[in-house]
């Protein structure tokens, strides 16, 4: 069955003392496209996190963001240390192009910290193999409930789809019943027309029967009934498969529609 592109899913969890928060949600798009936001202890493991999230999907942007807590706050996030021969070394240039251009004021602290590069994270000391060891079912989890939401959303989807093929399927139904009596009744106003026109002329009946035939044959629409039946077939068949169908859809939806542009070109009731 047909699962929705869209979907949320949320998780917490704690771990030796580790917090862990996770939260995930999916949109539309073409292509997989994964973003990630991470604390930078876990940017190590941003490659196999992706890994983990792939391995599930096959379409659709998916947007994941991992918040890793201890018991004294958060882990590996605002843990600087500053780079001090850097930070003189920035003192000293500004001194320099102070004296050189003959400026005036004084140089700051403030004029130091905008030198973002003058501070360096300091390692957090935590075994990453550890810490993907407990991450790995918290994803698996999230995953999970964002799967059921995307699965319970597609249900809906499904019966709702099926409905509508339901009533463009009956709608056909009373088009091909239709079609003969439209040839019927082109005829009978035909012969009328060239009654009125011809004032009791004698008429030719095999002329009328070859105009008749040749209206018939340019309104015929057996064959865009008989192949747009085949595209609703076609579409059940697709919203009950396990696989990804929607691009297939999409194509058979395409081919509905002229299917029903030619139908209703070719229609003159």
């Amino acid at each position: 069955m047909i699962q929705s592109m869209t979907g949320y899913g949320r998780t917490e969890s704690v771990v030796n003392m580790r917090k862990y928060t996770m939260e995930i949600k999916s949109l539309n798009h073409r292509y997989l496209e994964i973003s990630l936001r991470l604390p930078a202890a876990l940017a190590p493991l941003e490659l196999e996190i992706k890994k983990r999230i792939s391995a599930r999907f096959t379409r659709g942007r998916i947007e994941a963001n991992i918040r890793m807590d201890s018991e004294y706050g958060p882990i590996g996030e605002g843990r600087y240390e500053l780079n001090l021969p850097l930070a003189r070394n920035y003192y000293e240039l500004l001194v320099q192009l102070k004296d050189e251009l003959k400026l005036e004021g004084d140089i700051t602290v403030s004029m130091i910290a905008a030198f973002r590069d003058a501070y360096v994270l300091r390692e957090s000391g935590q075994d990453i193999s550890i810490i993907w060891g407990e991450l790995e079912g918290i994803i698996d989890k999230t995953l999970d409930v964002l799967l059921e939401m995307r699965k319970k959303e597609g249900e809906n989807i499904y019966h709702d789809l099926l409905l509508r093929m339901d009533l463009i399927r009956k709608s056909l139904d009373s088009i091909a019943l239709r079609a003969p009596q439209v040839v019927q009744e082109y005829h009978k106003r035909l012969s009328e027309r060239v009654k009125e026109l011809s004032e009791g002329m004698v008429l030719d009946d095999l002329r009328l029967v070859q105009e008749v035939a040749i209206m018939a044959d340019r309104s015929d629409i057996t064959e865009e009934i008989v192949r747009f039946k085949s595209h609703i077939l076609q579409f059940g068949d697709l919203l009950d498969s396990v696989d990804a169908a929607g691009r297939n859809i999409d194509f058979l939806i395409q081919e509905m529609n002229r299917e029903v542009n030619t139908i209703g070109s070719k229609s003159s009731d």
